[in-house]
This record gives structure tokens, sequence and C-alpha cells, in this order.
């Protein structure tokens, strides 16, 4: 089994890349520990310390604490929810050797690695329904096997999390399970803030259905009765759509709502902060809800939305702040992944021009191609796919921290995994002539798709790995960057050194 065989990899690496290579003194956010050492603990964080390096003390703080301090509200609340429930049921029986710490810790090793398998089911299972090309499918899920944002979907971020959902979402809304997707994808807002954008996709793809349906009424049909089909069809459209929509805000607005009546409008009988967090706060100067404190200028806006306000205030995150000469390095580290969204966007509008003028909502097939749905990567139904990688790679460039982009990309998208897998079925005549690793027509069910995911242990990327020398050089670029990543994360991240 390739993916949970690669987490464990993972985690053996981490632990011994932790233990001889020293921390870097990082300015990062280091609370305090409250409770006292258990038998357990040290071997705890000599294996698993790495997982909770960077952003990851803040998902680990607030599983253990809730969220103490203003800036703790960057941080979405589901993926602490999941940490927290895994070391207070499934890690129960440990706590007389494990403080609740330490069983965060492990909690994250559990749940990212199931996490992990999971998503590479699911994305297998939306690549065979949208690409209608099983080799390419599996290529590409095990591409995403060897991610570049590997080391942020084993450690405690919530990446894993939100791919698992939003690779979930996305299969059940291709399969025309529209409400199973909105949960889905709702969950994942709960996980992050750009599973917002997700609602572009619970607004095209029941659109053309829609529009589909309606082109299939008979042409003999009375007027009235056409007319009657097309506004029952709108009908149905709009308040699909708005219940969808509703759904996948509805996580966001609710976690700002919490953050507004915490800090804004903060009760005398606030839940008991340990002393050591707040002389932390103090010699910090992070801010806790105080209720004798005049009201926070955010508080007084129209509408007042605590996370843009924290993005703003606490990261500096804006329109082209990044655009500095001492941000290049970042720059360099983002440059791959967004050569990949820029090539595959090319290449995908080269091919389909006129499906991108219509844009993706109805196709013109040539002549004695009826009935054969187009395949591959250029396949129409690929459209919507590569504007929201489009639109994520747009806003990651001059609306973010630009190094973030890597990990942003590759927990959202399918887009990096299908161009590579694409790439390199058209560059290596080995793939091409010995497609055995993936016969038969595409698996439209998700158990089949997980038998036939598990069961390739001796893989085609696995095979070009091994003969590397004999590689087209895109080949070696495409791995070259994966493998790369893959190992630098892993070296980099655990020891409070920068990343992506």
């Amino acid at each position: 089994m390739l993916t949970s065989g690669r987490t464990k990899l993972d985690i053996q690496i981490l632990a011994v890349l932790n233990a001889i290579i020293p921390d870097h003194e990082a300015d990062a956010f280091n609370p305090p520990r409250t409770e006292k050492p258990l038998f357990l603990d040290y071997t705890t964080d000599v294996l698993f310390g790495g997982l909770g390096r960077w952003d990851a003390e803040h998902f680990l703080f607030i599983a253990e604490y809730g969220y103490v301090y203003e800036h703790n509200f960057a941080f979405f609340p589901l993926f602490p929810l999941v940490l927290c429930s895994t070391a207070s049921t499934l890690l129960w029986p440990l706590s007389p050797f494990l403080t609740l710490h330490g069983r965060l810790l492990l909690a994250v090793a559990i749940a990212n690695t199931a996490l992990f398998v999971l998503s590479a089911v699911l994305l297998y299972g939306l690549s065979c329904v949208v690409l209608q090309d099983r080799s390419l499918a599996l290529l590409s899920s095990l591409m995403y096997c060897l991610t570049p944002a590997n080391v942020f979907m084993l450690a405690g971020y919530s990446e894993t999390l939100f791919a698992t959902l939003t690779f979930g979402g996305l299969w059940f809304l291709e399969k025309g399970f529209t409400f199973a997707a909105c949960l889905f994808l709702g969950l994942a807002t709960g996980a992050r803030a750009n599973g917002l954008v997700n609602v572009g996709f619970l607004l095209y793809l029941p659109l053309q259905r829609s529009l589909t349906q309606a082109r299939v009424l008979p042409t003999g049909s009375a007027w009235h009765s056409r007319c009657s089909h097309y506004i029952l069809a709108a009908l149905r459209y709009f308040l699909t759509s708005a219940l969808c929509i509703t759904v996948v805000v509805l996580p966001f607005g609710l976690f700002q709502l919490y953050g507004y009546y915490k800090f804004c409008k903060p009760s005398v009988n606030q839940v008991q902060v340990p002393n050591e967090l707040l002389n932390l706060a103090a010699e910090k100067g992070y801010r806790v809800p105080d209720a004798a404190a005049p009201t926070l200028s955010w508080c007084l806006r129209p509408i007042p939305v605590l996370y843009s306000y924290i993005q703003d205030v606490y990261w500096d995150v804006g329109f082209l702040r990044y655009f500095k000469l001492k941000q290049i390095p970042n720059f360099l580290l983002a440059l791959p992944i967004a050569t990949l969204g820029v090539v595959a966007s090319y290449t995908y509008v080269k091919a389909n021009p006129l499906v991108c003028l219509h844009l993706g909502l109805w196709e013109r097939r040539k002549k004695g191609t009826e009935g054969k749905p187009p395949a591959d990567f250029y396949s129409p139904k690929v459209f919507v796919y590569i504007v929201h990688c489009c639109a994520l790679l747009i806003f990651g460039i001059f609306c973010m921290h630009v190094q973030v982009l890597t990990r942003f990309l590759a927990s959202s998208s399918p887009v990096i995994y299908w161009i590579s897998g694409h790439f390199l079925l058209c560059s290596e005549p080995s793939l091409q002539k010995d497609k055995t690793f993936a016969t038969g027509q595409p698996q439209d069910n998700l158990k089949q798709g997980c038998i036939c995911f598990f069961l390739h242990i001796n893989n085609p990327v696995t095979q070009l790995l091994m003969h590397w020398k004999t590689c087209s050089f895109r080949t070696q670029c495409i791995l070259g960057y994966f493998v790369s990543y893959w190992l630098l994360g892993l070296a980099l991240h655990c020891n409070f050194l920068p990343w992506t």
C-alpha cells in the first residue's frame, strides 16, 4: 500500500532528521507547557515532535486550550476538533502515560496518515470520473503520493483534511450527489478559508447539468410545455444553488460570529485561562478577551470579519504586499508549482479554444465521435478545474505569502497532479506501450477504485524513479521537483527552518 507505506517512511525520516539536525531559533509561536511531563512524553516528542512545528503549534494549542488569543482565529476549528476528538477517545487509554499535548501529537500522526490515504483514493475516484482515463487517473494519484507539499500533509496542518473533504465533495458533485457534495465542501470551509472558493463548483457543475437536460427536450413539444420546463429547471437550479452556497459559507460565518462575541462582547465569566498563558500574552503582546478593555477597532467595522483583520495586521497579507526584493527567495520556492499551474492552463486552452470560449458549458463533437465522451486531460470536464486552479494561482501570487502557494495549490487543485501525470504519459514511451498498470474502463465505483489503487505496489512512478537515467528531460524535471521538495520539506520544516 503505497500511501500508508509512504507516510510511515515519512515519519521515520522526520524522527531521524529531527534528532540529528539542531532546531533553528525561529520567531515562531511557542506556548509553554502547563502539564507536568508523563512517562511517554519524551519518547513521543522525539518521534513525533517534528510534526508540531510552525503553524502546527497553533492547531495543537487550539486543540488543547481552545481559542485563547486573538491571532488563533487565523486557524479554522475543524482540524483542532479532529485532533481533540482523537486524543480524547481513541488515545484516551494512554492518558496515564501521556499528557494531552503528547496525545495530540500522536493524534496528528494517526489522523493525517488515515486522511492522506483517503484523500488519495478520493482523488483517484474524482480523476476517473473527470478524465475518463484510468491510466492517467492512477498516475495522477500516484504523483499525489509524492506531493511537493508532503511535509504539510503529514505535520499538524489542516491541508490533508482539506484535500480529503475537497476531493470527496467534488467526487460527489461529479456523480450527481449534490447535497452530499455540499456537506463535504461545507466541512472543507470549516477546515480552511479557501474552501469558500469551492462555491464556484456548486454553481458551475449543476448549471452545466441543467443546460444539458434542457437541450434534450423534444423539439416538437408545445411552446407552453417547453417554457414551463425551462422555468422549473431554472427555479430548481437557483434554489439548489442558494441552499448549497449557504451550507458552504455557513461554517465561515459561524466562526467569525464566534470570534466577534468572544472579543467584541466578552463576558466577565470567561473560561479560566492558565496563568502561564496569560503571562505569555503579556510578554508577547498577544490579545486575550477582556471585558474591561476598550472596544477593538475591527469590532466597529460595518462587517466585522476577524479573519481578514488578523491576516492584515498579524501576517501583513494583502494585495502586492509581498512584492519586495527580500522576498525573491520565496518567489523562487513557489516558482515550480506556479509554473505547473500556468503550463496546465496554457496547454488546456491551446488544445480546447472552443471549449474555453463557450466556458465549457457545451461542446461540439467532431463527426464520427458521437457517443464517445472526450477523455484524458483535454476533456471538457477539466475546464472548471483549470479556472479554479487559475483563480487560486492568481490570488496566491498577488495577495498571499507566496511561499505558501505550494501547499495552497497542492491541497486544493487536482490539476497539479493531472498535468504532471499527463506529461509523464506523453513523455515516456514505456508508459504508453505498457498500460498493464491500469487496464479496462474508468472506475466509477469508488470501492473498486480503492482495490485497484492499493494493489499497485510496483507502480509506474516507482519504475520511472528506478530508471531515472533513461527518462526524458521533462520527466526528470517533474519527478525531480516532487521528490526534492518531498525530502527538503521533511529536513527543514521539522527543525524550524524556513520552508513553504
